[in-house]
């Protein structure tokens, strides 16, 4: 079995290397804001040559290639292996902006896409409230429409970014006496609007990544939605299946695991490298094997993208489970790798990476429950997926009135 791509596509693989080694240099490091110049700077390096933003029309601020599911591989694999930061991802970029390429009007395009891309316009995203988590449509932030302004009112929890997001696209209630998957809109809102308040939520890192959003009478422009008034339910699950791969992007997992092995390389036991013994060495290499079958899983759904007749839906649906539990277990065998000082946190002259490898641990322990819990995203793979019956269902007003209830 021949497994090579090829001589063209060597011959591409070999392009992207000598890229990646003349302009390392200008990446961003770990510290670097994320509006910082170095990064805007090389965002637009990568667009230009084509390493990001690469299947995106140019009229909207992209390289404008042709879809080629081996080149983008490629690229991914060459990044991924010397350690180069790739482009930028996050919530404008990897999911608001293939939905409007999908559902968007050509003005919301024009004017939205280019700038996402380069950096310059960063967005949060208005889903989640204290009482619509998991049950996302029973959410109450309302939105009405006076004159030529939608009337926002209401409040948004676990929203990442929004401290220094320029927009938000959220889930606004515009239709409250419909069914309540049929009353939903997507708004687009000017964060600097008078009525918006964030206040920061620490999450389990100790670090400010989540935000609580409230609206005061907040005024948006009736044009600033997406689709037609009570579509968003539907162009919800548009941006959620672009959700799900950008919360566990195996090409970050593939990284970690070439870290991880120097690690294990570097770090004794008894005496011995950590590689050497067989447990651990054992348990990298089921690692691995996890991460590849998520990286064929990844192709098998760039390849759907471009054949209409292919249904990835199944696929979609693994990449966010599979994705951050195997991310975690990445983490998290680094730290057993560390032994005692894998234990510490914050700051000490012991640690390793400046305790990254204790961070993502924990950061990616939020990120299973977040997005949708491993729990609710196993019963959407059941039914929806595998077309297994339904989880029971309950009246919650005959179970509460019964006697000690």
């Amino acid at each position: 079995m021949d497994l090579s791509f090829g001589p063209r596509y060597e011959s591409f693989r070999q392009e992207v290397r000598q890229f990646i080694s003349a302009n390392r240099h200008k990446a961003p490091g770990s510290g670097d804001k994320p509006r910082s110049r170095v990064r805007l700077d090389w965002q637009a390096l990568l667009i230009e040559n084509g390493y990001a933003a690469r299947t995106i029309p140019k009229q909207y601020g992209g390289f404008g290639a042709e879809p080629d599911i081996l080149e983008t591989r490629i690229i991914a694999e060459e990044f991924s292996a010397s350690g180069t930061k790739p482009g930028m991802g996050g919530l404008g970029i990897s999911m608001l902006t293939p939905t409007l390429l999908e559902v968007g009007t050509e003005q919301q395009k024009q004017e939205i896409i280019p700038p996402t891309l380069r950096g310059e316009m960063m967005w949060c995203q208005g889903y989640s409230e204290p009482g619509a988590g998991s049950d996302l449509a029973s959410l109450q932030t309302s939105a009405v429409l006076d004159g030529d302004e939608w009337v926002i009112n209401g409040q948004k929890i676990w929203t990442s970014t929004a401290h220094y997001a320029d927009r938000m696209y959220g889930l606004f209630r515009t239709e409250p006496d419909t069914p309540r998957h049929q009353g939903i809109s997507v708004l687009l809102v000017d964060m600097k609007s008078p009525g918006i308040e964030v206040r920061p939520l620490i999450d389990m890192t100790g670090d400010h990544n989540f935000n609580e959003v409230f609206f005061t009478n907040v005024r948006v422009p009736k044009e600033q939605i997406i689709g037609k008034r009570g579509e968003g339910w539907q162009i919800a699950n548009v941006i959620l299946k672009h959700e799900r791969g950008s919360l566990s992007s195996v090409n970050a997992t593939l990284t970690r695991l070439s870290l991880l092995q120097q690690l294990m390389q570097k770090q004794t036991l008894a005496g011995s490298r950590v590689i050497d013994d067989p447990v651990f060495r054992d348990r990298l290499m089921k690692l691995k094997g996890r991460a590849l079958a998520l990286k064929f899983n990844d192709m098998r759904i760039l390849s759907a993208s471009l054949n209409d007749g292919q249904d990835a839906t199944l696929a979609r649906m693994v990449m966010k489970l599979q994705g951050t539990e195997l991310r975690h277990a990445v983490e998290g065998l680094a730290i057993d790798v560390m032994g005692e000082i894998g234990l510490c946190y914050e700051k000490g002259e012991y640690l390793e990476d400046n305790g990254m490898w204790q961070r993502q641990y924990m950061y990616y322990l939020g990120l299973i429950i977040g997005g949708g819990t491993s729990q609710i995203q196993k019963n959407i793979i059941s039914e929806r997926g595998l077309g297994m019956p339904k989880e029971p269902k309950f009246d919650r007003d005959q179970f509460s009135s019964q006697p000690g209830r």
